[in-house]
């Protein structure tokens, strides 16, 4: 297990201070995480500052995750204080973008029947990086109003915009947090691209997941790679995809480099399956 993370940058900080003064003028928080990882990919300090405003959760990247782990971790979520609705979103065909605006025209009806001066919904946007923020207020925008891009990082500053039914969005940058307690969450978010891959070590960190995956997911693992059998040692796993793949250098010499890269990259697409690193307890 790799035991320290060296990745808090100055932007960081930024962001939380943006959020923290732009909260005011917002009536709703959309909370975006990552299915295949929907504890790591929560900021507890998103969680404090935006406390005691009503929020929505979304599960993005539904698509890539494991549909029944999805569906558990959207009952589990529910039950958090403040959330009046967590959904699940595949981004990249739109399914249940539908969904999300009739609960922010429902929200919209709430605070009209609460507030004697009427005016659109105003929305605040937050997450991690990586995690589809900007592919999300594509999908209520209609158009590429947020760049967007695989790693993390793209958006640099905050974005009001305007949606089709006249309520305002407020983009705000992918904002992680000083110090992880626990080293795994640190890997799952470098895992999904939420921290880039250079700050852990690209060798280093494609080894970790293929240990995660041949002890959570072998057969999946298995059957992408064509191997013939698992081994308890993911270093040998990893050797053996390295072989199947033709990752070899001159001497006989395993390309660890462009062996770890194909796995990050083909877990990342969802080429390996669909799968889920965290589980409801």
């Amino acid at each position: 297990m790799i035991d320290n993370i060296n990745w808090y940058p100055g932007h960081m900080k930024k962001t939380r201070e943006l959020i923290q003064e732009n909260l005011k003028a917002v009536d709703l928080v959309i909370e975006i995480v990552d299915s295949r990882i929907p504890v790591s990919s929560r900021n507890p300090v998103i969680d404090e500052i935006v406390s005691g405003k009503p929020r929505i959760i979304v599960l993005g990247k539904a698509d890539l995750a494991d549909e029944e782990e999805t569906a558990r971790w959207a009952d589990a979520l529910s039950k958090s204080e403040g959330v009046r609705r967590v959904m699940a979103l595949n981004l990249q065909s739109g399914e249940n973008i539908k969904k999300l605006l009739k609960a922010l025209e429902a929200e919209q009806k709430k605070r009209d029947e609460a507030k004697s001066v009427k005016r659109p919904l105003r929305i605040m946007i937050v997450g991690v990086p990586n995690v589809g923020k900007s592919s999300l207020i594509n999908r209520l925008t209609g158009k590429r109003s947020a760049q967007t891009g695989d790693k993390p990082g793209v958006t640099k500053g905050k974005q009001w915009l305007t949606l089709s039914n006249g309520m305002q969005l407020l983009d705000t940058p992918g904002i992680l947090w000083p110090k992880f307690e626990d080293p795994q969450v640190g890997l799952d978010l470098a895992f999904c691209g939420s921290i880039k891959d250079d700050i852990i070590g690209v060798q280093d960190l494609g080894y970790e997941l293929i240990k995660v995956l041949g002890s959570e997911y072998p057969d999946m693992l298995k059957e992408r790679y064509r191997l013939d059998e698992i081994s308890e040692d993911a270093l040998e796993n990893m050797d053996n995809i390295a072989r199947k793949r033709g990752f070899i250098l001159s001497g006989n010499r395993i390309d660890y480099e462009r062996t770890a890269r194909a796995v990050l990259d083909e877990f990342r697409g969802g080429k390996i399956g669909r799968i889920t690193l965290e589980h409801v307890k």
